[in-house]
């Protein structure tokens, strides 16, 4: 799955995820971070902003891995032998407790070790106070999905815990650290798309374009035949026709063909290794389907501002009216409405932030 310490997302349209991250990269002349681009993205696609919010908490400085949670942010199917499904949303709790770091806390770590959360993480393992999460899902069947208020294949809203409560499933343990980052890192290639029988994907349109991107990128930073790099090949060795291709390292099947079904014995397709296929109803006209901002966009950033301690809203302020007023004139005049619409004192407050700053905004 794809995993985040949150369990919302930026944006809900995969086609848009490349310009989402330009904007969070260099500018294309200064090769420095620009302010201008993201909030000027941001004031186009205002569903962004619930995990915006989330990101300028004191949630977005998290004091390591190790007191985070985790959230598969996607729904994802859990599918019987006989084709019928429920769809999940997984949740990684941490053990360890929530802790949080202030920005201006951050700030100064990040100058002084910006190392820290990989060098917590490591030690901690090394110490054998090994860190674990408690796994949960929410579970909910088609019909419910149909019945949502807000669209539960929609990764920049959450599924109320309210209506859909958590049920405890496992724990995850982090108990080994890699002999050689490289090789056991670096090299590792993660994928959506790499599921188990009985996992399925959702028609969350981010998902399914990630179903496909990610090994995608694989091949361009690894090669071609990464999956037979040590780290991402199976235990059990792999019988299938697949051949060629840069920086093969097995006998590449030797003599035997390369195609199937055939007579002279070899890999032949398996039953039950075939993926369970989820049955689902589709109705509608079939057509590219633009989003479009609603009210309901705004209804989860709104409870989520209201959910706050009065500290931790002055620290979600403060943080976006600092990042706010290193953008232009203009893209602070785009944001602030949106910000507004959200809840009126939380706009107005950042507002008066950047009124200070710059009287004539």
């Amino acid at each position: 799955m794809v995993g985040n310490n949150t369990p919302v997302f930026f944006i809900r349209d995969p086609i848009k995820f490349p310009d989402f991250i330009h904007t969070q990269k260099r500018d294309p002349r200064t090769h420095l971070k620009n302010a201008d681009m993201q909030w000027d993205f941001w004031s186009h696609v205002p569903e962004a902003l619930h995990q915006v919010m989330i990101l300028f908490s004191n949630r977005g400085t998290p004091d390591g891995f190790r007191h985070m949670h985790g959230y598969s942010s996607h729904t994802l199917k859990l599918v019987k032998e006989d084709g019928s499904f429920h769809y999940v949303k997984w949740h990684f709790r941490t053990n360890q407790g929530i802790k949080n770091f202030k920005a201006a806390e951050a700030a100064a770590l990040e100058g002084a070790n910006p190392d820290y959360a990989t060098q917590d993480l490591f030690e901690a393992i090394e110490r054998q106070e090994c860190p674990s999460w408690t796994v949960y899902v929410q579970v909910f069947s088609e019909a419910e999905a149909m019945k949502m208020k807000y669209n539960p294949f929609d990764v920049t809203k959450i599924v109320s815990q309210k209506d859909f409560p958590l049920h405890e499933v496992g724990r995850m343990v982090l108990n080994r650290n890699p002999e050689n980052y490289f090789a056991e890192v670096e090299q590792a290639a993660f994928s959506p798309s790499h599921m188990v029988p009985g996992i399925a994907p959702s028609p969350d349109r981010m998902l399914q374009g990630r179903l496909f991107s990610y090994p995608d990128t694989h091949r361009h930073r690894l090669g071609a035949n990464y999956l037979q790099l040590p780290i991402n090949r199976p235990i059990s060795s792999v019988a299938n026709h697949q051949r060629d291709g840069p920086m093969c390292t097995t006998d590449n099947g030797g003599r035997r063909p390369n195609y199937e079904p055939n007579s002279f014995g070899g890999p032949a397709q398996q039953p039950q290794s075939q993926e369970i296929a989820a049955q689902f109803h589709v109705e509608g006209l079939v057509r590219r389907h633009t989003y479009s901002t609603t009210d309901e966009d705004f209804d989860q950033p709104r409870a989520l501002y209201r959910l706050l301690s009065p500290d931790e809203q002055q620290d979600l302020v403060d943080n976006i009216a600092g990042n706010i007023a290193l953008a232009k004139p203009v893209f602070q005049r785009s944001i602030l409405p949106h910000l507004k619409r959200i809840d009126g004192e939380f706009g107005g407050r950042i507002e008066a932030i950047l009124k200070q700053k710059n009287p004539e905004l």
